[in-house]
């Protein structure tokens, strides 16, 4: 094996301060980041070290007091408003249609004070982003679907500083809608945030299944920071190269499949937390896009004003928030070789010609985007080093614990697809169900009572529209595309 003194590859931010809150210790100050500077610190990965601003100063209130009102009046979905008896319906379309108009006659605020602070973006593409969902999922299916300049122009532009899409991500969701459960405010001097001791911020429906679905992913990104931690290590031994490193690779790797089946566990704890029947009626749709968002077929979402926005004259899509925007997930792929760029991970063809993963990658913080892109660009790839220690005949066993971090991350995706049956698939399935039903039952009702081929007929309808409706909130064929990137996964075991 040869030696070679090269720098080490370190990735993990050391804390820094953050000039918006300069006595928050322990925050990573991405305003002069530096090319070893990812905004990925050593203790908590993705998730930043501190709870993320709880409101922008007060300049910016109309934005907040507006989120505040969506909330504490429960806003309901349009399509569950249609489905309500008539003097409900009235009343909750009357109510979102005073809050919309209310958002529409709100000042139009500039940005300009909120660029000289990392956290204050974030934080504004946050209420604006959920604005945007309240505000075009309250809409009746009869409506067009414009968003006025009060929203749409700063969204846009927060989301130009930010290059970010105007929609809610993922981190908008879980890496940066966080805070401590309530303590006494001295307990929470130089506390870092843990799996037992966060809460959300904000939700959609005020519910504890809403709370856990955001925690539940918060609690694998916080778990998951050893994952990165044994990256780093494992890349500086590749730059040494000597049969030390391989020794010290392989407990690495045999480190890391431990750790990320403890995710696969975190992840199933999904069950017993969240109802899935919740998710899918109450939950989900609110988190939907414009590219995969049915209720919403055939019209497409006018943001007023964005031609005066630099950068923003096109928008190729706007896609829902989704766990394929978790850096922490793309970065197992990108370190152990697994292609996942490749077609076979592409169901859904896509005007891009982007791989799915790709196009999620879009929807990250820029920073961890960065981070991603360094990972891949390793002039010493896991894989090669793994076949080249193999055919230098070194004792230690590092194919089986490389084979063995791809099997965890195997049953990891083995893991997301019970969860995907249980709260998407099924819950799917049993919804057509109950609307071929309901609907047959009105046909009859109309000519008689009599079983008709045209009953049957609209069974057989709603049959078939079965595999389309059940695509993610990233735009991409569920079943498919989790099937072929866990196939995917399986095919990159090393033979032995």
């Amino acid at each position: 094996m040869e030696y070679n003194h090269l720098p080490s590859t370190h990735f993990l931010a050391q804390p820094r301060p953050d000039p918006f809150q300069s006595h928050a210790a322990g925050i990573v100050d991405t305003t002069t980041l530096a090319a070893h500077d990812f905004d990925v610190d050593t203790r908590t990965g993705f998730m930043p070290p501190q709870p993320p601003l709880k409101r922008l100063p007060s300049a910016w209130e109309p934005w907040e007091s507006s989120l505040d009102a969506a909330i504490s009046q429960r806003l309901q979905l349009a399509e569950a408003v249609e489905k309500m008896e008539l003097e409900q319906r009235f009343v909750e379309t009357e109510k979102s249609r005073g809050w919309r108009s209310h958002v529409a006659q709100m000042p139009c605020l500039t940005i300009e004070g909120l660029k000289v602070s990392e956290r204050a973006l974030r934080r504004a593409h946050h209420v604006l982003a959920w604005l945007l969902h309240f505000y075009i999922h309250t809409i009746s299916p009869s409506d067009p679907l414009v968003i006025p300049r009060p929203l749409s122009i700063p969204l846009l532009q927060v989301s130009a500083e930010l290059q970010l899409p105007p929609v809610v991500t993922y981190s908008d969701d879980v890496l940066y809608n966080w805070d401590y459960k309530e303590l006494r405010d001295d307990s929470k001097q130089d506390m870092l945030p843990t799996i037992d001791n966060i809460r959300c911020q904000t939700t959609f429906t005020g519910t504890k299944d809403e709370e856990e679905f955001y925690l539940s992913a918060a609690r694998i990104e916080l778990r998951g920071t050893e994952v990165l931690e044994l990256m780093r290590l494992t890349m500086d031994e590749t730059f040494v190269g000597d049969e030390i490193a391989v020794r010290r690779i392989t407990g690495y790797l045999e480190r890391m499949a431990i750790v990320i089946q403890e995710l696969r566990g975190l992840l199933l704890d999904m069950k017993k937390t969240i109802d899935p029947e919740f998710f899918y009626e109450r939950l989900r749709p609110w988190f939907r896009g414009l590219d995969e968002d049915p209720w919403h077929k055939g019209r497409t979402w006018v943001f007023e004003g964005r031609d005066e926005v630099e950068g923003w004259t096109t928008i190729e899509e706007v896609s829902g928030a989704s766990a394929g925007q978790s850096s922490l997930i793309q970065a197992f792929d990108i370190y152990l070789d697994i292609d996942v760029d490749s077609p076979p991970t592409s169901h859904m063809p896509h005007p891009s010609g982007k791989s799915f993963p790709e196009r999620m990658r879009a929807y990250m913080p820029r920073h961890h985007r960065a981070f991603l892109n360094h990972l891949r660009a390793n002039p010493r790839p896991l894989r090669a080093f793994v076949l080249n220690a193999v055919e230098e005949g070194c004792d230690a066993p590092i194919l089986e614990a490389y084979n063995g971090a791809l099997k965890a991350v195997k049953e990891f995706r083995d893991a997301h697809m019970i969860i995907v049956t249980l709260f998407i698939i099924g819950p799917a399935r049993r919804s057509q169900k109950r609307e071929a039903a309901t609907l047959g039952k009105s046909i009859e009702k109309e000519i008689g009572g009599e079983s008709t081929k045209e009953t049957k007929r609209m069974e057989n309808a709603f049959k078939a529209n079965e595999k389309e409706s059940l695509k993610g909130t990233g735009g991409t064929d569920l079943v498919k595309f989790l099937k072929g990137l866990r196939d995917l996964t399986a095919r990159g075991y090393l033979p032995q």
